[in-house]
């Protein structure tokens, strides 16, 4: 009796006999070492930047370009900083209320706080410029250029001033930089465009 006892159990676990076996009961997939994948590391902010401009000098793709260069726009605002973020916010308000002076007292702590922030530098180039502050405004944006050269709204600011001085060869030169980083600038290709007529029209 005590051997059927002993056996028992051992039988109970066989298949066919009430419960299933081990790779019944666990199936596992077959599965090849070179199946296996790394997980996916995620991308820096610095590193999406540089992928969203792939995309944007690249693509034929218009809405993809566009929805690109927004993305772009999205991440150069990002300061990882909730103060400095509060008071950006406070500083477009401003600027949108056209209460030049506040957007510009708010601008000035953002850029006291991170200095290496260029979005502080450009939105306080921007309310310069619509002060017609030129050239405080281009004292701003070669802190920007000098922080990323690739910021086509700088560059294109930069045109613009040129274009207002009548400096237009050094305003052309701006607005081509700009579009060489951003294709889908229609403002930018606009202005361009009326420069160059103007040139051929004065070169006759």
């Amino acid at each position: 009796m005590r051997f059927i006892a002993l056996v028992l159990p051992i039988v109970l676990l066989l298949p066919g006999h009430g419960h299933a076996s081990t790779e019944e009961a666990l199936p596992l997939p077959s599965v090849t070492l070179d199946e296996v994948k790394e997980p996916a590391v995620e991308l820096t902010k610095a590193e999406r930047i540089d992928k969203l401009f792939e995309t944007l000098t690249t693509s034929k793709d218009e809405r993809a370009a566009k929805e690109a260069e927004r993305s772009i726009l999205r991440l150069w605002l990002e300061s990882d900083s909730d103060t400095v973020d509060l008071l950006m916010n406070w500083a477009l308000g401003a600027t949108q209320e056209q209460r030049y002076p506040r957007a510009l007292d708010f601008l000035d702590r953002v850029i006291v706080m991170k200095p290496d922030y260029a979005e502080g530098w450009n939105k306080r180039a921007t309310v310069h410029f619509l002060m017609e502050d030129y050239s405080r405004s281009l004292a701003d944006i070669g802190q920007v250029l000098a922080l990323e050269p690739r910021h086509f709204g700088a560059l294109s600011g930069f045109g613009m001033i040129m274009r207002a001085l009548g400096e237009d060869e050094r305003a052309m030169t701006a607005y081509r930089e700009a579009l060489a980083v951003d294709p889908y600038l229609d403002n930018v290709q606009e202005a361009l465009d009326e420069l160059e007529a103007k040139d051929i029209g004065e070169s006759l």
